[in-house]
């Protein structure tokens, strides 16, 4: 049996740790930072690509291979722990910087970004996750905030810095040299600096409870379509990728046919993923207002920066637009995650998150298949009109649907308790 203190939980506790955690998600961010400004010039002016469906192409294979991957990374989370499935999203990336700094054609950039969906899947779901477990419950917002605050922070170093690296020198391959320091460094941490944090998962659940240790098909159907307010969260979080979608393919493209450099493309794309910092403060305020009303305000205001980006024609303006759309993101983001972590009994927590951030992440292969075909068949700016849209349809299912989760004053009860061959009980919930 553990002890008081082997299992005791907070940030402060073990901040050794969970900092080793935060340069982590960081490094993920980097990682996928590293292509946001230089790949899809990189098809177009290197690689002759002319179809904007084929650009979209690689976002679409990293949609569905990363959507997948979290169902499963949650899934064997807890069945092996958390630092082995690390360590191998860390070991899937080893080829991608060689991968991209060669890639003769196309069709290599899409089989290098399924090795990034892997990695990215493996790596992130396991950094959050260990994060939830080390954090008291009073701490999870707070704990989600710091991860996507670091990891998009990371984001908008990671296309900040190569998109100078590609106007101080080219397109490939010194970019992608950063890449692999990046890749490598993370890899080694993993294998020699990270602890195993799943016991405090283990110890905090209560596996009397009538919610503990739901099946695997179960718990997918609770997060999927079983619980009304899981399902808000999970649309929201499908939809809101194509934000992230837009910002991978169509702002690039778009803002260097509009003239602007690909090292202020850079700063755009940063600026826009850099508000996503202010993860650390908004998690932390869902702690204490709940998680609703962020989520609520953010979906309509990351809407409305989307929106705003085809009706201005400047540096500034579209640096300006990018920052507010970034702020409703960071808004959302985390809040939607902790809502899933709210929900699910510590015995099954990884894998509900592993269920919602697959249905997160399916939005990145839906929205590139949607701003691609409104890219290819009518115009650029048509994908900033298609995904706002769908951005403010999502945020009022959510405002109609979704009940606050927060452990302390959260409305939100489980549909029915998680027993076998009973009936009894059943109606209370």
């Amino acid at each position: 049996m553990s002890t008081g203190a082997e299992i005791k939980q907070g940030i402060r506790e073990h901040l050794g740790q969970f900092s080793l955690h935060v340069l982590l998600v960081f490094a993920t961010g980097l990682t996928i930072g590293s292509e946001r400004t230089v790949v899809p010039v990189l098809g177009e002016e290197v690689l002759g690509v002319e179809s904007f469906l084929v650009i979209g192409s690689f976002v679409v294979s990293f949609g569905i291979v990363k959507s997948i991957l979290n169902l499963y990374a949650g899934k064997w989370g807890e069945e092996y722990g958390r630092k082995p499935v690390l360590v191998a999203g860390w070991a899937t990336a080893l080829p991608l910087p060689i991968i991209l700094i060669f890639a003769p054609s196309w069709g290599w950039i899409t089989v290098g970004n399924i090795l990034l969906g892997i990695n990215q899947a493996l790596t992130w779901s396991m950094a959050i996750n260990a994060k939830i477990d080390l954090a008291s419950t009073d701490q999870r917002g707070l704990a989600v905030g710091i991860d996507e605050a670091f990891g998009y922070t990371g984001v908008a170093v990671g296309a900040w810095i190569t998109g100078v690296i590609a106007g101080q020198w080219s397109l490939r391959p010194e970019p992608f040299y950063f890449l692999a320091v990046v890749v490598v460094l993370a890899f080694l941490i993993s294998i020699f600096l990270i602890k195993e944090t799943v016991q405090y998962a283990q110890a905090e659940g209560d596996d009397d409870h009538h919610d503990a240790n739901l099946p695997f098909n179960e718990v997918l159907k609770r997060a999927t379509y079983g619980d009304r307010t899981l399902f808000a969260a999970a649309q929201a979080g499908h939809i809101e990728n194509f934000v992230d979608t837009l910002f991978w393919i169509a702002v690039p493209l778009y803002l260097t046919s509009q003239g602007l450099g690909i090292a202020a493309v850079g700063v755009v794309v940063g600026v826009h993923s850099a508000m996503y910092f202010l993860q650390i403060a908004t998690g932390g305020l869902a702690d204490r207002i709940g998680r609703r009303p962020p989520v609520i305000a953010g979906m309509f205001l990351a809407g409305a920066g989307v929106l705003g980006m085809v009706l201005v024609d400047s540096y500034i303006a579209w640096a300006v637009l990018a920052g507010v759309s970034g702020l409703g993101m960071a808004l959302l983001y985390p809040n939607l995650m902790t809502v899933p972590s709210d929900a699910a009994h510590p015995t099954w927590r990884s894998a509900g998150m592993g269920v919602y951030r697959m249905w997160r992440d399916s939005g990145y292969a839906v929205g590139a298949v949607l701003i691609g075909l409104s890219m290819e068949f009518v115009n650029a700016a048509a994908a900033f009109y298609v995904t706002a849209g769908l951005m403010f349809a999502s945020g009022a299912v959510v405002y109609v649907w979704m009940e606050e989760t927060h452990p302390e004053f959260g409305t939100h009860e489980p549909p029915a308790p998680a027993t076998v061959g009973t009936v009894e009980g059943v109606t209370e919930d």
